[in-house]
């Protein structure tokens, strides 16, 4: 492992973007969330997943050109057709449409359908609280798990992330339905690291902490047993249903994740309760949290969001923390496609 600079690092992923001939507004700001990924620890959809971005628009699986287009329209709730384009890009218009109609209306919520895997979806609901809205969006993806009392793998892992804006260090969940997500198991059987709890089943049927063995198996354990699988289940019905695209039974026909529907909501907390109410709100909560005995004496019990903002800070400090073969693997894409 090694630390690069923030800005080397995006300037890197949007170099590459370029050579594919992806550049300008949209093309940095691919690469500045790719790069923002890594800076908060996030390392399943920062250099991990970017050579496989780049390979499907070299494929034009994704296509770079298209723009995401309003389709209809109800009060505060609207729906967005993705048009088959960047992922990452679609989101950030997506929520930024939720942000202005919550503006207008209190709330705003948007369904986008035909859309790209978003990367990490904590960085959109990051984007609400940043500006200061309560941001929450999810969306499904194909079969990547079983549902509860099966060992077919039928439904998604359909992440969702909810951030909360406060001064002193915004909340934020953003985790999958999975035990583990996929990423994330991908990561750890590179680093030959096993997990710290069960996330899944070998192909024998047995609860694992082996990262490789779950994806081989391809039966992730669901968050809280039955109740994961619900929820995910849930997720994947209300993306369908407001964005009016695709379910996951759906996007596991076509043989690679494609075409998804995810859902953006925004919620003008500050113009509800003001800002100070709002930051004595959180911080009265996050203080009461604090005071929980740890058991392990040395780490403190923390709220969602704070080993990421921690991870930020000293990614700033210090650099961002890269593997040096896929650091290595990302300048050759460069050198190799200028060349």
């Amino acid at each position: 492992m090694r630390r690069v600079p923030f800005q080397t690092l995006r300037d890197e992923f949007y170099r590459v973007l370029a050579t594919v001939g992806f550049a300008g507004e949209r093309a940095m700001l691919c690469a500045r969330l790719f790069a923002e990924n890594q800076r908060d620890g996030v390392y399943s959809h920062g250099l991990n997943r970017f050579p496989g971005f780049v390979a499907g628009l070299q494929s034009k699986q994704i296509d770079f050109r298209a723009q995401p287009e309003k389709i209809e329209s109800f009060g505060a709730l609207e729906r967005w057709d993705g048009k088959m384009g960047v992922g990452l890009v679609n989101a950030h218009v997506c929520m930024q449409r939720a942000t202005e109609l919550a503006e207008v209306h209190g709330i705003g919520c948007v369904g986008l359908s035909n859309t790209n895997h978003w990367m990490r979806g904590g960085a959109y609901a990051l984007q609400a609280a940043e500006a200061g809205y309560i941001g929450i969006c999810w969306t499904n993806t194909t079969r990547l798990m079983p549902p509860w009392g099966s060992a077919e793998k039928k439904i998604g892992n359909n992440p969702m992330a909810i951030a909360v804006p406060r001064k002193e260090g915004l909340m934020l969940l953003d985790m999958a339905m999975s035990q583990y997500s996929n990423g994330k198991l991908e990561v750890l059987k590179l680093q030959g690291k096993q997990l710290p709890l069960p996330g899944g089943y070998d192909t024998h049927g047995n609860l694992t902490v082996e990262p490789g063995e779950i994806l081989d198996s391809e039966r992730a354990l669901p968050i809280g047993y039955w109740k994961g699988s619900g929820l995910a289940i849930v997720l994947d019905t209300l993306a369908s249903v407001i964005s009016g695209g695709q379910a996951t039974h759906e996007i596991g026909k076509q043989g690679s994740e494609y075409a998804v529907s995810q859902v953006y909501i925004a919620i003008h907390a500050i113009g509800l309760m003001g800002q100070a109410v709002l930051n004595e709100t959180v911080d009265a909560i996050i203080k009461d949290v604090h005071t929980a005995t740890p058991l392990d004496a040395t780490e403190k019990v923390r709220y969602p969001g704070e080993g990421m903002l921690r991870t930020r800070q000293e990614s700033l400090e210090k650099g961002v923390l890269v593997d040096e073969a896929q650091w290595q693997a990302l300048l050759e894409i460069n050198r190799s496609e200028a060349g």
